[in-house]
C-alpha cells in the first residue's frame, strides 16, 4: 500500500494545519492501470511535442525540475524530493476540495492534486481534476520563482474572500459533474442534467460573492493564462497546457484574446465547454499586481458595514477584526447601524476572541457557546474613544475595577454595569472590558440582561477587517470534511482487465522486460478481442518500427480506425505523426 504523504517526514507537509490535512488521501499507486499508465505517456508525448514554442519556457524546463516522466504517472512522493528544493510539496486529493482550503494549501507552498487520472474516452479534456492536469499542468510552471509566489500569495489572499450559499451549491454540482463524467456507465441524459444544473445555477448566483470573483481571477490565469505581447502569446494556464485539446486552438484566432485587468474578476466561465475569450499578462508579476488591486477592494482591507453584511450573508464562518486589533470569529447574525456605520455586531452560536490570530485565553469557543455581541464605535459626548484612553482617563469614566460606569455610544447604544477587568493589546490598548450586573440597551431594546452572567465588551472604534474563517483556526473543529459524494472508483469488467493484460505486456516490452516478437501475437489479440481500442495500436506501431512488415499491417488498420472513428481520427493521426518524427530522430 502506497504510504499517506499526510505521515511522511516532509519539511513543508509538516506545517500544514489538521484542517488541511483532513482532505490529503494516499496515491495508491497500484490502482492506476496499465491503460492509465498508457493515457499519461500518450498526453506527456504530445504536450512535449507541440508545447515547445507555445508554452511560456519555464513550462518546458519546469517538467525537468519537478521530476515528471513522461513515460509513467509521477509517484508524489518522489516529486516532493525534487519540489523540496524550490520550496513547493504536492499531495493527493480525492477530485475537488472546497475552494477556500485549495487555495489554503497554495498559501503553505503546496500543490494539490487529484490522485485519479481521467478515462481514455476523455483523454483530451474533463472537468474533473486529475493528475494530468494537476500534475502535468499545475506543477511544472511554480518552478519559476515570480510565478510560484503569486500561487501562495493567491492561496493567502483568496482563502480569506467571502463566499455566499450559492457558491457552495455550485462548488458541490461541479463537484458532481467531475464525478459522474469519470464514472464508467454514465449515461448522456445523466451529464446532461447535471450540466443543466450548473448553468442553472450560475444563471442565479446574483451579485458574485467575492469568492465568485476571486475564483474567476485564479480561471483566467492559473487555469487559462497567457503570457506576453499580443502577437507572440505563450501558454502558461494548467488547464491549456493539460488539456491537448484546448491547447491546439486556444492561440487562434477564433478566441478572443483580452489583456488582464482587474475587470477579468467580473467574467464568469463555463467549466463544461471550451473557452470564448482568454485574458494575457505581460508578465508575471503583473499577475501580482492585479492580485493587489483586487484585495483593495475586498471586506478583508475594507473592513466596514459592508464587510460584516457580506458575513451575516455567506452564514457561514467568519471573522471581524476591530481596529483595536481584537478579533471576533463565529457565525455573525445581526448588525446595528448607523449612519452608515455599525454600531453593534452580534454572532450566534460558538464564539471566539483572538488577538493576532491567536486566542484570547479564556474567550473560546466553551465560554463563548452561545454567541458574542458588543457595541462599537467612540462614545457620545467624548472626543476621546475608550481605545486611546490611558489609566487615568479610564479612571476618570469610571471605567475602572470595582467603578459602576454608564456608557452611551454615540450610536446610542448604552452599557451599565461594575467593571470586572479589562484585557489589552501589546501597545497596551484595552481591547475587552468585562462586566457584571450588566445592561446593554439600544432605545427600548435590550440586548444584555444582568441574569445572563458576566458582559464581555469589545473595544474597538471601527470594523477595519472581515475575512472567511476563523482568524486562531484552533479555536474552532475545522476537521469535519465530509464530502457529499465521493469520486466512484470502477469496478472493471473482464473485458476492461483483459485490455489491461495487452497493455501491461506491451509496457514490458517496451522496459525489455519481454521480447519484440510477441508484438505480432498482442496485436492479434487486441484486433480480435478490443476492435475499438486505437492507444495499443499507436503503442504496438511505436514499438515495431524495426519489423517492417507488422509496422505496415499495424499502420493500414490505424488507418482504418481513423476512418471508422472520426471522434478520435485527430488523436490518431497525432499519434502516428509522433512515432514517425520518433523513427526519423526528432521525437519525444
Amino acid at each position: 500500500m502506497y504510504k499517506s504523504l499526510s505521515v511522511l517526514d516532509n519539511p513543508i507537509l509538516n506545517r500544514l494545519p489538521d484542517h488541511l490535512k483532513q482532505f490529503i488521501k494516499p496515491q495508491v499507486y497500484e490502482h492506476y492501470t496499465a491503460i492509465d499508465q498508457a493515457v499519461w505517456r500518450y498526453v506527456m508525448r504530445r504536450i512535449m511535442n507541440y508545447l515547445p514554442g507555445l508554452a511560456h519556457d519555464s513550462f518546458v524546463d519546469g517538467i525537468r525540475k519537478t521530476g515528471l516522466s513522461i513515460d509513467s504517472i509521477p509517484e508524489m512522493n518522489e516529486m516532493n524530493e525534487v519540489l523540496a528544493e524550490i520550496g513547493w510539496a504536492v499531495v493527493p486529493v480525492d477530485g475537488f476540495i472546497p475552494p477556500a482550503a485549495f487555495m489554503e494549501f497554495q498559501a503553505y507552498n503546496v500543490l494539490v492534486i487529484a490522485a485519479d487520472i481521467r478515462q481514455l474516452q476523455h483523454i483530451e479534456y474533463t472537468p474533473a481534476p486529475d493528475i494530468i492536469h494537476e500534475g502535468a499542468g499545475h506543477a511544472p510552471i511554480i518552478a519559476n520563482p515570480e510565478y510560484a509566489e503569486y500561487i501562495r500569495r493567491f492561496g493567502e489572499v483568496g482563502s480569506k474572500a467571502i463566499g455566499s450559499e450559492k457558491d457552495f451549491q455550485l462548488y458541490e454540482a461541479v463537484r458532481h459533474l467531475s464525478i459522474i463524467k469519470e464514472a464508467p456507465g454514465t449515461t448522456t441524459h445523466e451529464i446532461q442534467e447535471s450540466e443543466n444544473k450548473i448553468t442553472e445555477l450560475q444563471n442565479d448566483m446574483g451579485e458574485p460573492s467575492e469568492l465568485a470573483q476571486i475564483r474567476n481571477l485564479h480561471w483566467w490565469t492559473v487555469e487559462y493564462g497567457l503570457i506576453g505581447p499580443e502577437d507572440d502569446l505563450k501558454i502558461y494556464g494548467a488547464g491549456l497546457l493539460s488539456s491537448i485539446g484546448e491547447s491546439s486552438m486556444c492561440l487562434s484566432k477564433h478566441v478572443k484574446k483580452i489583456p488582464y485587468t482587474l475587470q477579468a474578476a467580473q467574467q464568469d466561465f463555463d467549466i463544461t465547454k471550451p473557452q470564448p475569450q482568454l485574458y494575457y499578462t505581460p508578465d508575471f508579476a503583473h499577475l501580482s499586481l492585479v492580485l493587489e488591486e483586487f484585495a483593495n477592494t475586498m471586506s478583508l482591507r475594507k473592513g466596514g458595514l459592508e464587510g460584516l453584511q457580506k458575513l451575516i450573508a455567506s452564514k457561514s464562518l467568519g471573522t471581524a477584526e476591530l481596529s483595536t486589533g481584537l478579533q471576533i470569529s463565529g457565525h455573525f447574525s445581526d448588525v446595528l447601524s448607523h449612519e452608515g456605520d455599525p454600531i453593534y455586531i452580534r454572532t450566534h452560536g460558538p464564539t471566539a476572541l483572538a488577538l493576532r490570530d491567536r486566542e484570547l485565553v479564556g474567550h473560546g469557543t466553551q465560554y463563548h457557546i452561545q454567541g458574542f455581541g458588543s457595541p462599537l464605535g467612540k462614545l457620545k459626548g467624548i472626543n476621546l474613544s475608550i481605545e486611546d484612553m490611558g489609566p487615568r482617563d479610564l479612571m476618570a469614566y469610571d471605567i475602572y475595577e470595582g467603578k459602576t460606569t454608564h456608557i452611551e455610544f454615540e450610536g446610542g447604544i448604552t452599557v451599565q454595569g461594575e467593571v470586572i477587568t479589562g484585557k489589552r493589546n501589546l501597545q497596551g490598548k484595552i481591547v475587552l472590558i468585562s462586566f457584571k450586573d450588566c445592561t446593554v440597551r439600544f432605545g427600548e431594546q435590550v440586548l444584555f440582561e444582568p441574569e445572563w452572567g458576566v458582559y464581555d465588551m469589545a473595544v474597538g472604534n471601527t470594523v477595519i477587517s472581515a475575512f472567511s474563517g476563523p482568524a486562531d483556526k484552533t479555536s474552532f473543529d475545522l476537521i469535519t470534511h465530509i464530502p457529499g459524494e465521493q469520486t466512484i472508483q470502477p469496478d472493471y469488467p473482464d473485458s476492461y482487465l483483459r485490455l489491461c493484460t495487452l497493455y501491461g505486456q506491451i509496457r514490458e516490452t517496451r522496459e525489455g522486460n519481454r521480447e519484440v516478437s510477441d508484438l505480432g501475437k498482442i496485436f492479434n489479440t487486441l484486433i480480435e478481442e478490443h476492435p475499438q481500442d486505437w492507444i495499443l495500436a499507436l503503442e504496438i506501431y511505436e514499438l515495431s518500427m524495426e519489423n517492417e512488415l507488422l509496422h505496415q499491417r499495424i499502420g493500414d488498420y490505424l488507418q482504418l480506425q481513423r476512418e471508422s472513428q472520426s471522434e478520435v481520427a485527430h488523436l490518431i493521426e497525432n499519434g502516428i505523426e509522433l512515432v514517425q518524427k520518433q523513427f526519423n530522430g526528432s521525437g519525444t
